[in-house]
């Protein structure tokens, strides 16, 4: 192994690990603004993730800078190509998904994953804030986190795409699952992340997902505000 695949290697856990730990930034938040964790509102919550969201961007912004230096210049030199089949892969994983939503919803009890539930409440509480964090700075994150690491990871397309797919649908669910049944959820969420997975692949930018789980978030955001 060499040893710039031991460091790609590395740096993808390191993600992961900063990915899944990232509500320690909250904390520091919570002790940066004097947010008592004990009696805060819901509103401060909501701005103590956007301020861990925000921290964990930076860091893996700074972490991933060459690479995505490199790949930000493939996706503005062939923009109309990359937008066309980032558009394409996620308008087939939105249709799969709006379909296997449906199916859960007739075959099972459940209506509406735990993680939706709780997203959409905080879309009450503070819409805009949400705006920025859901729509703008998770969906980047996300990308890198499930994208670009998985990517340095596994070389063949398909290894690279069912396994972001996978990992993307199964940590959508199994931090806020209250039902057996929840773990079907894994399929909507999975589906759309493999299809990212695979517009990645075929443009060799990280940005084509990016640009495309931006808006398929803010849409939504903005379909649950008006």
């Amino acid at each position: 192994m060499t040893r710039k695949r031991i460091i790609l290697i590395l740096k993808a856990f390191l993600t992961f690990g900063l990915f899944y730990f990232s509500s320690i930034f909250a904390y520091l938040g919570a002790f940066i603004f004097r947010i008592d964790l004990t009696t805060m509102s819901a509103t401060e919550s909501i701005f103590l993730s956007t301020f861990a969201d925000i921290i964990l961007a930076i860091i893996l912004f700074l972490l991933y800078f060459k690479e995505l230096k490199q790949e930000f210049k493939i996706y503005k030199d062939k923009f109309a190509y990359n937008f066309d089949v980032g558009l394409k892969y996620w308008f087939l994983g939105l249709l799969i998904m709006v379909c296997s939503n449906v199916l859960i919803a007739i075959l099972t009890p459940l209506n509406n994953s735990t993680n939706e539930t709780a997203v959409q409440a905080m879309i009450q509480v503070s819409p805009w804030l949400m705006l920025l964090t859901a729509g703008i700075i998770a969906p980047f994150v996300e990308e890198i986190t499930f994208r670009k690491a998985f990517r340095n990871l596994f070389k063949n397309k398909w290894v690279f795409a069912i396994s972001s797919g996978l990992v993307f649908g199964l940590l959508h669910v199994i931090s806020s699952f209250s039902s057996p049944f929840e773990f079907l959820y894994i399929i909507p969420y999975g589906i759309l992340g493999f299809y990212f997975a695979l517009s990645y692949d075929k443009t060799n930018t990280v940005f084509t997902s990016v640009v495309m789980h931006m808006i398929h978030n803010t849409v939504l955001i903005l379909l649950s505000i008006l």
